[in-house]
């Protein structure tokens, strides 16, 4: 099946698929006043998201997908020695996976090394459907290299890898989306999956609620693990997004943002007590 189709282009259809629904959404229903709109904000986000895509199809052209369908032909990973298959092995694919991409998250933030890359995602002084592909292309590829060899050590069906790579592209774009909810359809939603005003608390200048929600599609981890914060401290329309001077007023020029990872000191928020952690650490 996977010989007559196009993965990649299968993949980039749902994202741009869901990308223009949220924009549109951001447009017509906003959660927040942007004070940085998307002019200025927007070329260096989409140039972040361009640089990646180059860089991981010339560094890793087959993909998640390549990898699982690789893993699979030689009987590789843990699935392949129990001899499982089937639903029941996808399911657990999707949920290792996305557990996987919930612990990567944690330690990018605990990490003081990596903690330095990741601030590139967060130095955005907005939260849109842009900024779920904001990353460092050094991210990138590391975060390429584990779901990798996740993918690899589990040997999972290529169809739950393909189901998950389209729903990690479709959950980050809409969990970062500037996008009123109702707040009974946002309380269902975020008993399982992550919604916009959840992982918005991630994106505040207070240590506490950057060092909280740091799900992508699924919510559970958060809530298994401690890490759940309901709601800002300011409230959405009050809170502070970014990581505060000096970072954040310059992140929206590419070059500086491409050179965030070797500025500073590369202590984690967690290090330094008080709410204006993520500033100070800057």
């Amino acid at each position: 099946m996977f010989e007559e189709i196009d993965v990649n282009q299968v993949r980039m259809a749902c994202f741009a698929g869901i990308f223009l629904v949220m924009a549109l959404l951001e447009a017509g229903l906003p959660r927040r006043r942007l004070e940085n709109g998307r002019l200025k904000r927007w070329p260096t986000n989409w140039g972040l998201i361009l640089l990646d895509s180059i860089l991981v199809r010339l560094i890793f052209p087959i993909g998640g997908v390549g990898l699982a369908l690789l893993a699979q032909e030689n009987g590789w990973g843990l699935f392949g020695l129990l001899g499982w298959s089937g639903v029941l092995a996808g399911i657990v694919t999707f949920f290792a996976l996305d557990f996987a991409v919930w612990g990567q998250h944690v330690a990018s933030h605990k990490i003081p090394v990596f903690w330095r890359i990741h601030r590139v995602h967060h130095a955005d002084s907005e939260v849109d459907a842009t900024t779920a592909l904001r990353f460092h292309p050094i991210e990138i590829l590391l975060s390429f290299v584990w779901k990798g060899l996740v993918i690899v050590a589990l040997g999972g069906p290529v169809e739950a890898v393909l189901v998950f790579e389209i729903v990690l592209n479709a959950s980050a774009v809409f969990g970062h989306a500037n996008v009123r909810l109702p707040l009974w359809l946002d309380r269902l939603l975020r008993l399982v999956i992550v919604t916009p005003d959840m992982h918005r608390v991630h994106h505040s200048v207070i240590r506490r609620e950057t060092d909280s929600n740091y799900g992508f599609y699924l919510s559970i981890w958060d809530r298994m693990f401690g890490t759940y914060v309901d709601q800002p401290e300011k409230g959405h329309d009050g809170m502070e997004i970014g990581l505060g001077a000096p970072l954040t007023p310059k992140a929206h020029q590419l070059p500086f943002s491409l050179a965030i990872p070797f500025l500073g000191n590369s202590k984690t928020k967690s290090e330094k007590p008080g709410a204006m952690d993520v500033r100070s650490n800057q």
